[in-house]
This record gives C-alpha cells, structure tokens and sequence, in this order.
C-alpha cells in the first residue's frame, strides 16, 4: 500500500512538474542547468515561480482544478504546497480510520476546540462498515457528526478558507466532498465599558474584537425579524469578515446596495488594521480630514442608529464599528445626553456645542483682537496680555499646539502609573516655568487648555482631530493676512464642510440644506414620545417610529 501510494504521488509531482515553464522531460540539461537542478529539484523550482492572488488560483496551480480531489494523499500534497501543512505547526491534516472509511480532518490547531473536536472523533470512532453501507458521506452528515452547524463543500479553495477562518474540515477518501463542521473559538476578551464613550447612567458592555460577540450585543437589543447581517471577506490574504448590519424595512436599499458594492469591489491584499483601512477603501476621502463615518464602541448606540435607518459595518478583530451615514453634528452627540432627562441633555449638549466651537474658533478669535486691537470691543478691553513675551505669538501658539500633540501621544505610550508624573512635569515644570521666565504670555497658555478641553470634550475623536487641524490653519492665516484672514479661512472651512458628502448625503445637514424641525432636534434633547418620525437625512423606507401616528 505505500509502494502504491509513493508511486502515486511520483506521478503526480511529474505531472506537476511538467508544468513548469520550458519544462522538457526529454531535453538534456546544460551544465548550468545540471548544477541549479543539483541544488533545486522541479518541485521547487515550480513553488519559486508561483504567481498566485488567491487561494483558488493557487489550488489550480497545483492540482489544476478547484475540485476536492478523491485521493486523500493528492489533496494532502496540495495543502503541503498550498497552507505549509507540515512547515507551519499549527496547521493540522490528521487521518484516521472510521468505519472502514479512510478521512483526513483538517483544521488549525490555534482556533479548534478541543472538547467539541473530541466529541466528534469519539463518536465516530464506533462506526462499523455496516454503518455506511447507505454512502459515508451521506452517514456523516445526516447522522454519525453530533455537531450542529456542518456544511458540504466541493471546492478545496472553500475548504481551505474556511478552514483558516476556525471551521474544520472532514476531507474522505474516495469523495469528492468534504464536510464543514463549525468547531472554532477564537481568543476573546469579556465587553467592557468603551473607553472613549463611557456613560454616568447606562449599559457597562461594550464591542469586542470578536465579530460574532459584536453581532449578538446588538441582537440582544434589537429583536426584530427585519434585522439582517450579511457577511463578506475582505482581503485577497486576509480574506477578514466583514458583516453590513441593517432592518430591512427601514434602512435605505440603495444605501445598502452602494455599500456592499464598494466592499465587494474592494481589492487588496488585506485590512489588517480592520475597520479603518476598510473605511479608506470604500469612502474614498483621500486627504480630506473629517471623518465621513461615526464611529461607536457601544451596542446601545448602534442599535439605537439601527432603528433610525442607518447602515452599520462590522469588521472583525475591531471593536469599533462603522456607521453611515452620518453628519458633522452626529458627531458632536453623546449617549449620555440621551441618559438624562430632556431639559439636562439639552443642557449637556449645548455645553458640548461650545466646547467643540472653543476648539476650532477661540484661539483665533484671541489672536485677531490681539493682532489688532481695533477689533476689540471696549467691553473686552480686558483681554489682551499686559507685556509681550520673548517670543512671537503665533509661535508660541504653535509652540503650545505641538507640546499639547506630544503630551497627548507620550499620554498613550506612558504605562499607567507613571501618567500622572508626566502631567505634573508638564503642567508644573514646562508650563510653569515656560511663562516665569518670559518665554511665553499667561493667557497663551489659558486659551490653549481651554481649547484642548474642548477638543478632548468631542465625543468623535476623529473630529477632534480634524479641528485642531483647521484651527491651525485657521491661527496661520490670521497671523499673515489678519481679519480678511480669518474671515476668508472661516468660509473656506464652512464651504469645505457644506461640498463633502456621506454617502451621497450632505454632510452639514440639517444647517445645509436648511431643516428647521431637524435642526431643532439638534439643539434640543426632544423627549422621546415626541420625536414621532425617523431623521428624513436616512431616505428611511419606514419614516414612523411610532405606528398611527404622523
């Protein structure tokens, strides 16, 4: 039997070999070629020239077809030149013996679970020939494999991805389908609170790096039938799960299909920094700096986002979440206005509103009247440092933005109990000091925290990032050109907003174009049985949250 079987794969390797580019088994070799093939033999001068972009280009490269092959040893051979089996240690083919019924299970050792796995072989481990007499792969299906989720496949491409997503597969000698059996757990962490959206009053779970978690944190909330997740890979090598979330009868279809287009017409070799990279490969925003989705950490908000008509991305190994569309003032929202009563949240947003105005205008505004005196108003004559400094202002506006930047960075990378030592060193020993000695005026150094605080206070971090950036722009062009400066940065900025679009939607709305009934429910937290009608910037297909009522 293994005189036959060696004598198999002989074969097979010429045939493969045969092949190669130039390959003439009857050709006599020149003395160059004697000595290459005295340090390479055919088979790895044929896995040196492999071109391949994907799993089933490189199954036909070695097996010429797709097709799960009836030999054990020939589907063996192709996943040694294939996924590594026998280079790579966690990658497993394990034959046995069932029934009289030679198999080979294959699978990656990291995301198998071994008790299920177990279960599964002990189980099999009883059958006679006499079990299979209706067909083994009909008998493992329908009745010896006690797992619930088992699929067929005949592709070996398919097999091998599913493969190397955690399922394990049941290859059987003789068949030309094989059995997936859905046995994979992957590392996880328990939902925590997110960091960057915690709430006084509300749920303590938050996303995780595990898809399926993701998925039924949501589900949990939203228990309506209209719910959908449709799954897709990503990533011609990574091939990452990428899942649309949406109601079916609400959501925008056109929206959807858009989306799932883009994410299907997306070809790379992966995202492995999963949903940002995704992100840039669909939106297309290039060097636009605002961000032209939301993105949350929390299941509440999600859902709550579900049933206004939204679409949401997963992507695993992420624990954040696209939403689309979205709006420069869904931005600036916080869950935990929603958690206290109408007039608090009303109250907390507005306070949010000037923050996140102090962080894009305050610094600028001070530096104009500074600049130039005569714009200040008599009311305001206290504004103003009494002595300069030994440095510019606008430099050490600068100065201060970029210290504030390599604080809030040495703040990530600094372990948690040496935190508070730096900020002491910064507040006290830089700050302090950078003012006694003359270098840089008091109120530099006021404006600037109060700015940063606004900044910080934005729920999206993304959009805290972006105007920091404008207010930079915004302090240059004030510095160089004065009031006509500011005026003419401030209206590019605003016109820079008003031409980006969020899936084909406005991204200013409901400032541009005007709604006043919108635009109210964006200064006000309105209590929730009053707000009868979805947002209309969603085109929702149900625009009534609540039935009979208009």
């Amino acid at each position: 039997m293994m005189e036959h079987d060696t004598h198999d794969s002989s074969q097979d390797e010429l045939e493969q070999m045969q092949d190669i580019p130039n390959f003439d088994p009857g050709e006599e070799p020149t003395t160059q070629e004697k000595d290459d093939s005295s340090a390479k033999d055919p088979a790895q001068l044929k896995r040196e020239q492999e071109m391949s972009d994907s799993v089933e280009e490189s199954v036909r490269y070695w097996q010429k077809s797709d097709n799960i092959s009836r030999s054990l040893s020939t589907t063996r051979h192709t996943l040694e030149e294939v996924v590594g089996l026998g280079d790579s240690f966690d990658i497993v083919f394990r034959e046995m013996t069932f029934g009289g019924k030679k198999t080979g299970l294959f699978f990656v050792n990291g995301f198998a679970q071994a008790d299920v796995m177990v279960e599964i072989i002990k189980r099999l481990t009883y059958l006679t020939p006499e079990d299979l007499s209706t067909g083994a792969l009909r008998s493992f299906l329908e009745m010896y494999i006690p797992h619930i989720q088992v699929d067929k496949t005949e592709k070996l491409s398919d097999a091998i991805n599913k493969a190397l997503t955690g399922n394990s597969v049941l290859f059987l000698e003789g068949e030309q389908t094989a059995l997936v059996m859905d046995t994979r757990q992957y590392p996880v962490r328990s939902p925590e609170e997110p960091s960057l959206e915690r709430v006084v009053r509300g749920s303590r779970d938050g996303f995780t790096e595990t898809l399926v978690t993701n998925i039924t944190l949501v589900r949990r909330r939203l228990r309506d039938p209209g719910l959908k997740f449709e799954m897709m890979g990503v990533g011609r090598r990574t091939r990452t799960d990428v899942c649309i979330a949406f109601i079916d009868d609400i959501v925008d279809k056109t929206l959807v299909d858009s989306i799932r287009e883009k994410i299907m017409a997306v070809n790379i070799d992966g995202i492995p920094l999963a949903d940002k990279q995704l992100e840039e490969a669909i939106i297309h925003r290039g060097w636009n700096p605002y961000p032209l989705v939301r993105y949350s950490e929390r299941p509440d908000v999600v859902a709550s986002h579900l049933l206004e008509g939204r679409a949401v991305v997963f992507v695993d190994t992420s624990p954040s979440v696209m939403i689309l569309p979205t709006t420069f003032f869904d931005l600036c929202q916080h869950a935990e206005e929603n958690r206290q009563t109408p007039f608090m949240g009303t109250y907390l947003r507005w306070v949010r509103f000037f923050g996140v105005f102090a962080s894009l205008f305050l610094l600028p505004l001070w530096l104009l009247i500074v600049v130039h005196p005569e714009f200040k108003p008599a009311s305001l004559a206290f504004i103003g440092p009494e002595k300069q400094a030994e440095i510019p202002l606008i430099a050490q506006f600068l100065l201060v933005e970029f210290g504030v930047d390599l604080m809030r960075m040495a703040a990530v990378h600094t372990p948690t109990p040496l935190a508070s030592a730096m900020g002491l060193i910064a507040a006290i020993l830089i700050g302090d000091i950078a003012v006694q000695t003359g270098l840089f005026v008091n109120e530099v150094v006021l404006y600037m925290a109060v700015a940063a605080i606004g900044m910080f206070a934005t729920p999206s971090y993304e959009l805290g990032l972006a105007n920091r950036v404008v207010r930079l722009g915004l302090l240059l062009v004030v510095a160089i050109f004065g009031g006509p400066g500011f005026v003419i940065g401030t209206t590019a900025f605003i016109v820079l907003l008003t031409l980006r679009r969020s899936n084909n939607s406005s991204y200013l709305w409901p400032f541009i174009p005007f709604n006043a009934k919108a635009m109210a429910a964006v200064l006000l937290r309105v209590p929730v049985m009053t707000s009868k009608q979805r947002p209309s910037y969603n085109k929702p297909r149900d625009d009534t949250r609540m039935p009979g009522k208009k």
